[in-house]
């Protein structure tokens, strides 16, 4: 059974919203990385908790849509 219009426009803006948030984690792990190297102790723990706090908020979400994608996988 072939995928609708609708649920490949939907799949298409999970991608991109996927590489988003890839692209912001990233940007966390290069800061976290630069403010060690220049030894910023306070910067540092506070993006560290600034990106656990986004993975905490995040990964939920991607889990739920990769889910739903199973499911899907085996109603088609």
């Amino acid at each position: 059974m072939a995928q609708s219009d609708k649920d490949k426009v939907q799949d298409n803006e999970c991608a991109r919203e996927l590489l988003l948030i890839d692209k912001i984690y990233q940007s966390f792990e290069a800061l976290e990385y630069t403010l060690g190297q220049l030894k910023m102790e306070e910067p540092l723990f506070m993006t560290y908790m600034a990106k656990k706090s986004f993975a905490d908020k995040v990964l939920p979400q991607i889990q739920h849509h990769q889910e739903r994608l199973k499911i899907k996988k085996y109603l088609n």
